[in-house]
């Protein structure tokens, strides 16, 4: 799932700061999502779906299928 955030992130020509902003949170709390160093929390896991347009199944690596 991680690797996907950042791609996704990137594919989307954003930064931590921005998607963190985003989400009302600050970078570093953002990046430990990135990172694997935190879990997501529900919330959130819908917010960044919502964000780029892709399934939660996506984003938690169920499925291939944006």
């Amino acid at each position: 799932m991680y690797p996907r955030l950042r791609d996704l992130r990137e594919d989307a020509d954003m930064t931590q700061t921005q998607v963190a902003k985003y989400l009302g949170m600050s970078q570093t709390g953002y990046s430990k999502y990135e990172t694997g160093e935190n879990d997501l929390p529900t919330q959130v896991l819908i917010r960044l779906a919502a964000l780029y347009r892709v399934s939660t199944d996506y984003l938690l690596g169920i499925s291939d299928k944006r």
